[in-house]
């Protein structure tokens, strides 16, 4: 694996975030650094597009072009049209080659690398077009902030209020960031590799007694989604760890800022 620092992977989408509205773009930029602080490596392959670049777009796989389809939007009706729209790729270990796999596991960490950076973009309050349900287009993320391809068309644009809510949400993921050690980061990320495995495991019917608290302990901490239905390792795995006050790490994070 070709190894490229963070500025590296950086500067191979600054053309296509070209024109983007500045706040969608930091979004962006964002969902880049988190990609890679996971060990994913993603670029950005579309932003901006113009009104003859979606229509040419949109005519691929109709009257008569065999290619497959690509998009249901003609131009302006796209949010690519407006600066609020972009699609990403993960990059392969190579440093070169682009890849739209959503099952690749690059990273082997037993999560498939583009659920990763959905789950990330996610985070950042961008929307996925893998969850729509009449064009699924798996490489979208956009941010509209409520706002209708109409509504951009007539020249509407987000309050300041609503682009301050998004510059809030970032600075706050960067204070968490800024927060946590490397090594805590990395201890989080392998205890979740683990959380995964377990999970596929001999499974019980119910939480033991002596490890509800811990189980409640790691929810709080952002570790598990749910408890049910672990294995008797899972739960002593849990149990061990909040003993160790591993689950204090967020909790800690939390004091913090509301002492600043």
């Amino acid at each position: 694996m070709v190894q490229l620092t963070l500025e590296q992977i950086q500067k191979k989408s600054l053309n296509r975030l070209v024109g983007l509205n500045p706040v969608f773009k930091i979004v962006v930029e964002k969902l880049i650094e988190r990609c890679y602080a996971r060990g994913v490596r993603i670029v950005i392959t579309q932003g901006l597009r113009t009104y003859a670049e979606q229509d040419a777009l949109y005519a691929q796989g109709r009257n008569g072009d065999k290619r497959p389809k690509v998009t249901k939007a003609r131009g302006g009706y796209s949010n690519h049209n407006f600066g609020f729209a972009a699609d990403f790729a993960l990059l392969l270990r190579d440093g070169r080659t682009v890849s739209w796999d959503t099952l690749r596991d690059d990273d082997k960490d037993s999560l498939p690398d583009w659920s990763e950076v959905v789950e990330e973009a996610k985070r950042l309050g961008l929307e996925w077009g893998g969850n729509w349900r009449s064009f699924k287009d798996m490489p979208h993320l956009q941010m509209t902030f409520g706002l209708s391809t109409a509504d951009f068309r007539a020249g509407k644009r987000p309050t300041q209020s609503q682009l301050n809510t998004i510059l809030a949400k970032i600075n706050s993921l960067k204070m968490e960031d800024e927060h946590m050690t490397a090594e805590e980061k990395a201890a989080f990320k392998a205890l979740q590799k683990r959380v995964i495995a377990l999970e596929s495991a001999n499974k019980l019917t119910k939480v033991p007694a002596w490890a509800e608290q811990a189980c409640i302990n790691a929810k709080a901490a952002g570790v598990l989604d749910m408890a049910n239905d672990g294995s008797y390792d899972f739960y002593r795995m849990i149990t061990l760890l909040d003993r160790a006050g591993v689950f204090k790490i967020r909790e800690a994070l939390h004091n913090d800022r509301l002492e600043t």
